[in-house]
């Protein structure tokens, strides 16, 4: 059982930038693929942000952060990193850090129905 919580969100202005952390514990967090998704308005569904595989340098991006944000991890900490930048007012929701375990060859899955772990999310509000 992998427990996972998420650090690093809190209010910025539009064109700032923030480090979200995904802190994981339990189980064998190298083994898994992790990902971030947020929600606006709480209620609907999760929007992928990122997803990076159980080593990288796999990973994968929403349409709507490429190039702004990028997801790191450190095996050796057991923690997955988000880094925003260029943050714009639709960027605001709550970040919730999930993963699933995986096996080499699997790719990297972008439906929050594939993973199975997930923290308790962690506001990010960018005003404009």
């Amino acid at each position: 059982q992998v427990q996972l919580v998420e650090t690093g969100g809190g209010l910025v202005q539009a064109g700032g930038s923030l480090r979200l952390s995904c802190a994981a514990s339990g189980g064998t967090f190298s083994t898994h693929s992790v990902g971030w998704f947020r929600q606006v308005p709480l209620g609907k569904d999760k929007e992928f942000v990122a997803a990076i595989n159980r080593r990288q340098p796999g990973v994968r991006y929403g349409d709507s952060v490429r190039g702004r944000f990028t997801i790191s991890r450190d095996n050796a900490e057991n923690t997955v990193s988000l880094q925003m930048i260029d943050l714009r007012p639709e960027d605001t929701g709550v970040y919730y850090c999930a993963s699933y375990y995986t096996v080499w060859g699997r790719p990297l899955a972008t439906a929050s129905e594939t993973y199975t772990y997930w923290g308790q999310g962690t506001q990010v509000t960018v005003s404009s």
